[in-house]
């Protein structure tokens, strides 16, 4: 009998996507192989780094280099509208010639698929970009979806220019499904019980309504999909097609918090939580 195709999901979060950083390296240790994979923002770059096999690269990212101003500062904004510096992340930081590259070769060699989520800016929509889409040394996807939107500008793909991922599909969990996953790990980065509020969303959505009022749209409702998509995926997990792996307790953690002792506590929380994943894919 074949074997069950197994997906994974993760949702990111910003810093607090180092959760998925420690549930990820934890898989690596036990040998665990995914067959479809699909990130969000900075779960993008979780799954990146898991498929290239290259341990312990994200934890360097959230602990170390997102203290530098280069990465995030107030600096940036002032000289380029933009809190996060995108291409530093994902070119200087990560390309071949960088401090820490992506291991393009290892990653492509990889027989699992990867699917990066970003919003469309103009639409309000989300897009799915495939691993077979991504060029060495242009990581575009990744920086698209992992553009903040209110601290940062759009970042163009081509001609489109592009928002978060999780604005327009927070949990893609039925992306792994719709490829033909008999089973998914879905990583979240709070707990598993957190019901989001969409109170900051529609302040916040006001920043970009005027230029791009369907992301705004999509924006002040990403709360209700949210909610939605826990709620569907604890349906999935009752009937044993879905693992949740959530942290237990985030520190107060917000997205782009600089925190190293709440970091080190939430990556170790993640080592403990991928315990659960060798039962469920019946390992």
């Amino acid at each position: 009998m074949d074997r069950p195709k197994i997906g994974a999901v993760d949702v990111g979060g910003g810093t607090r996507g180092i959760f998925g950083a420690g549930v990820l390296d934890r898989c690596m240790d036990l040998g665990i192989h995914f067959d479809f994979f699909v990130g969000v923002s900075a779960g993008c770059a979780n799954g990146a780094s898991f498929i290239a096999g290259q341990r312990g690269r994200n934890f360097r990212f959230y602990n170390e280099y997102a203290f530098r101003k280069e990465y995030m500062s107030i600096e940036n904004w002032i000289n380029t509208g933009s809190y996060l510096d995108l291409d530093y992340i994902y070119g200087t930081l990560s390309n071949d010639d960088g401090e820490y590259p992506l291991d393009y070769d290892a990653l492509m060699a990889d027989p699992c698929e990867l699917e990066v989520v970003a919003t469309n800016a103009v639409t309000g929509r989300a897009m799915y970009f495939r691993k077979e889409e991504i060029e060495r040394n242009k990581y575009d996807f990744f920086k698209a979806s992992s553009c903040v939107p209110g601290i940062n500008k759009p970042y163009p793909v081509g001609k489109i220019p592009c928002y978060d991922g999780g604005l327009a599909d927070p949990v893609p969990y039925k992306r792994v499904f719709r490829a033909g996953c008999d089973k998914a790990v879905i990583i979240l980065t709070r707990p598993r019980e957190t019901i989001r509020n969409s109170g900051k969303d529609r302040l916040l959505a006001a920043a970009i309504a005027h230029e791009y009022p369907k992301a705004a749209e999509t924006w002040i409702n990403r709360a209700y999909v949210y909610n939605r998509s826990i709620d569907e995926i604890f349906q999935l997990e009752k009937e044993g097609k879905v693992l949740i792996v959530a942290p237990l307790d985030i520190k107060g953690l917000k997205t782009l918090s600089q925190d190293h002792a709440a970091l080190e506590d939430l990556y170790e929380q993640g080592l403990r939580a991928a315990e659960a994943i060798p039962g469920f894919i019946g390992k």
